[in-house]
């Protein structure tokens, strides 16, 4: 126990150096996120911060003696060709094969490629879109690092009691996000995930969900991402049913509502999509061992209730919003 407490804090003191290092480079070598038109801040930023994200998995695969090799090169292709992205801007169609072939790779670890086809395409098609969906999600200081320190913690949570997986993997995980938060969950933040940071973390949480629900039977497990998935497919639905590019960038999110036409700070938004997932995150522990049925009912019951809430407060937003431009 002792030496396993000395082991983190050693990966997050070494997380702590990696970090400052980082932003030095990135600064040196201009690796910064401009402002426009469309962004929540106002100030050049260093991108990219979420590689602290893949030392994690890193550092976990070499101490772990390479454990989980499939999922550590899938983590490995995004985390490169994110990078690289987030620099020089690769094109789309590079970028959905590398994505394609790591959820491959995710699905091979997982032991689910003996499944029919059809089962694996439509299982690929939803990792690439939940890579595209926590992406989406990532756009106000501080709100990736607090919904996925949340997510791993609900996994960890269960993990304790299930040993499903080396508890070490999220733990690291969850110390990275620690150390991005320093940097990054503030007024002005000092530097953003970039694509390398939330795809990666995404592709993470998504192996994360898929093998404990494969392992304890309990899809109940699906609510630990509720509510981003609630944000970011009803608001899809609602661009698509007024007729917008779904592909052009935009600012319908609630999140963005909160901030735009609440005016709320980034840190008071983050704090409350964590703590709406907690909530959840304690029903998910309490019923993922109940019956397939029960299980079912609080899956529909919770994605309806999220998914009204969200409806409410989009309506409200957005009158709100009309109602200034109209005084103004």
């Amino acid at each position: 126990m002792i030496l396993e407490i000395a082991g983190y804090i050693i990966v997050f003191i070494v997380l702590v150096i990696l970090s400052r290092k980082y932003i030095k480079t990135a600064d040196h070598f201009n690796i910064i996120d401009n402002p426009n038109h469309r962004s929540s801040h106002t100030e050049p930023t260093i991108r990219g911060g979420g590689i602290i994200f893949y030392f994690a998995v890193l550092f976990f695969f070499i101490l772990s003696g390479f454990e989980y090799l499939l999922f550590f090169i899938a983590i490995t292709l995004l985390a490169v060709v994110s990078f690289l992205d987030d620099i020089f801007s690769l094109s789309k169609r590079l970028r959905l094969v590398v994505h394609f072939t790591s959820a491959i790779l995710l699905l091979w670890q997982l032991q689910l490629l003996d499944a029919n086809w059809l089962v694996l395409v439509s299982l690929s098609i939803m990792i690439v879109g939940f890579y595209n969906l926590y992406n989406f999600m990532d756009g106000i200081n501080g709100l990736t690092a607090i919904y996925s320190m949340v997510v791993i913690s609900g996994f960890l949570s269960i993990n304790n009691f299930e040993n499903i997986i080396d508890n070490r993997l999220l733990v690291y995980l969850l110390l990275s996000l620690v150390v991005f938060s320093f940097y990054n969950l503030r007024k002005k933040a000092k530097w953003f995930a970039g694509d390398i940071g939330s795809i990666t973390i995404a592709a993470c949480i998504f192996f994360f969900g898929v093998l404990f629900i494969k392992t304890l039977h309990a899809p109940i497990i699906i609510l630990f991402i509720v509510v981003y998935a609630v944000d970011a497919i009803l608001t899809i639905a609602l661009r698509v049913i007024r007729g917008e590019k779904i592909t052009e960038a935009h600012r319908h999110h609630l999140y963005q509502k909160f901030v735009d036409v609440g005016n709320y700070p980034h840190t008071k938004v983050a704090f409350l999509y964590g703590a709406v997932q907690i909530i959840i995150n304690v029903l998910v522990i309490y019923f993922y061992k109940s019956s397939i049925h029960i299980q079912y009912i609080i899956i529909v019951s919770t994605c309806l209730g999220t998914g009204l809430l969200y409806l409410i407060l989009i309506r409200y937003f957005n009158k709100k919003g009309f109602h200034s431009i109209k005084n103004d």
